[in-house]
């Protein structure tokens, strides 16, 4: 039996859409739900006792969203290629990312155009074959360059107002997995994906 998806979207954002071939996700506030979990280091630590006397926080926690983590598996099954882009780095989410597949990452970036283009010169690509998502002002030289752009729900009023597709959903609860959708049905790979899982 066919499976009719209950997904659409409107003709030009697939128009826009076809040929992506990388995209570029930002991680706080997209990727998670942008909130920053901090804790003491524990003793021993080389940071745990820094100069001056008061003991330094590190990030331990990011919360992730499993819908968003199938939705990049998915991409990479169509042959899109998903990079993430991120001001910030830590162990989580270097593991979240591997346990995901994504090969492509830059840690601690807060220039994000020339890691993207860094990206697309070693996938022999250009920015007529990029899509990118992100959430806050440091994600706008990305997402202008790109083909298409998608912001969360929750995004920066700015960022929300330049990107071609905004999600119904917050960052870090669904929002990637939308734009994911969006490119797999442009890709014109969405309904055999899902056949597969109705089967």
């Amino acid at each position: 039996m066919t499976v009719t998806p209950a997904l659409n979207f409107a003709p030009e954002l697939l128009l826009r859409a076809q040929g992506v071939k990388v995209v570029f996700f930002d991680v706080d506030g997209v990727l998670t739900d942008g909130g920053l979990y901090f804790s003491e280091y524990p003793d021993g630590h080389p940071l745990a006792q820094p100069p001056g006397g008061y003991r330094a926080a590190g990030e331990i926690i990011k919360r992730f969203n499993t819908l968003d983590g199938h939705g990049l598996k998915l991409l990479q099954r169509c042959g899109i290629t998903p990079v993430v882009i991120t001001g910030r780095d830590s162990h989580v989410l270097r593991a979240r990312l591997q346990a995901l597949g994504v090969a492509h990452a830059h840690f601690g970036t807060e220039d994000k155009r020339p890691a993207a283009d860094i990206t697309l010169q070693a996938l022999g690509l250009d920015w007529s074959a990029a899509a990118a998502m992100g959430d806050d002002w440091p994600d706008l030289p990305v997402m202008s360059r790109a083909a298409i752009s998608c912001a969360p729900s929750n995004a920066h009023v700015e960022v929300r107002a330049q990107a071609h597709h905004v999600t119904q959903a917050p960052g870090g609860h669904g929002a990637a997995r939308e734009f994911c959708d969006l490119l797999l049905v442009a890709s014109g790979r969405y309904a055999e994906l899902l056949q597969e899982y109705r089967q």
